[in-house]
């Protein structure tokens, strides 16, 4: 006979894995995660910075988080709209699960050419990023959106995407 009071239940144990266990797995994925095509190194070029962080860093963050998270919300939402249609519900779930994983390496990345550029030591870039290669996830969009972030002189006529996301981001905050 089950007590009707919380505390008097026996315990329940989730059979999710959790503590070291989950972390091990994590890192079998990342180290199993395909290095970005062409990843790129950033050359050294250190901006002076205090202990605070800079804030179009923060707002890099923000702003990709957001979309993150609506992303994930989203998929989250598809199973009350399209639960009864396997076909509607894969579809639509699998663009926004790549959206906001889109949206991941992006920052990832970007933030990887941050401290790239600050002249971050490479070991101790490999151990935050958990991964081999310090430049894993930098791609050349990762540094054009940083290059937005920090005010660089575009190199093309026509300003580069992310360049332009990455000086909204500076600008706006978020």
């Amino acid at each position: 006979m089950t007590s009707p009071h919380p505390r008097k239940r026996p315990q329940r144990r989730s059979e999710i894995p959790h503590g070291p266990q989950q972390d091990t797995g994590l890192q079998q994925i990342r180290d199993a995660l395909p290095p970005a095509p062409a990843p790129c190194t950033v050359d050294p070029a250190p901006r002076p910075v205090g202990d605070d962080v800079p804030p179009e860093l923060l707002a890099l963050v923000t702003h990709h988080c957001r979309r993150i998270n609506a992303y994930l919300a989203r998929a989250q939402h598809l199973q009350t709209l399209h639960g009864d249609s396997m076909g509607q519900w894969q579809r639509l779930v699998l663009y926004a699960l790549t959206d906001a994983l889109a949206h991941n390496h992006l920052l990832v990345g970007t933030l990887a050419a941050y401290l790239q550029r600050q002249d971050l030591d490479a070991d101790l870039l490999r151990r935050y990023l958990q991964s081999p290669g310090p430049d894993r996830y930098i791609t050349r969009e990762a540094v054009q959106h940083l290059d937005g972030l920090t005010g660089a002189v575009p190199e093309e006529a026509a300003e580069p995407v992310w360049m332009t996301v990455g000086r909204h981001i500076a600008r706006d905050g978020s």
